[in-house]
């Protein structure tokens, strides 16, 4: 949270057809349900055509404005390597700052995500993963996250999500 408020601030980014949006309605939903008062805010610039794209999601008490104050994030989660430097900025001095990059092992190619047998991250999972790496910052229960999750996906891909949901509750955030 903001040091001068009870707001606490998110900023979602990546590409288009990333999830970017998809991840920020979880998000804000599961805020929602827990009892916040919650904004969400996109910049959907080029989304359609694989460009950046943002989404703020506040809550707290009482929320006015869905845009997050510059260098004011809470937490900023990107969900593609090529993001990381342009949504820096939007990183507070307490800030913490989550890349899809520590699923990567050191590569920059979300496709590596569906090779990874060790692994149940892949390419179009992967923004629910680092909701679970978020989730472990934020005052939600499970209960909460899943009925989100539940609400924003299609019925074959609940428990798919739920459980890489729960596996991203288990990475420390890089």
């Amino acid at each position: 949270m903001t040091q001068n408020s009870n707001i606490t601030n998110i900023v979602i980014a990546g590409l288009g057809g990333q999830g970017v949006i998809r991840a920020a309605n979880i998000l804000a939903e599961t805020a929602f349900r827990s009892g916040y008062d919650v904004k969400q805010g996109e910049i959907h610039g080029m989304s359609q055509r694989g460009g950046s794209v943002t989404s703020d999601v506040r809550f707290g008490k009482k929320v006015y404005s869905p845009m997050v104050p510059t260098g004011e994030a809470d937490f900023v989660m990107v969900l593609h390597p090529s993001q990381e430097e342009n949504n820096r900025y939007h990183t507070g001095a307490e800030g913490l700052f989550l890349s899809v990059s520590q699923f990567l092992k050191g590569g920059d190619d979300l496709a590596d995500l569906d090779k990874d047998s060790d692994s149940p991250i892949t390419e179009r999972n992967c923004n629910v993963a680092l909701l679970g790496v978020l989730s472990r910052h934020l005052p939600f229960d499970d209960a909460q996250w899943e009925a989100a999750i539940r609400n924003n996906l299609p019925e074959k891909a609940h428990q798919q999500n739920i459980d890489v949901f729960h596996y991203g509750q288990e990475i420390e955030a890089a």
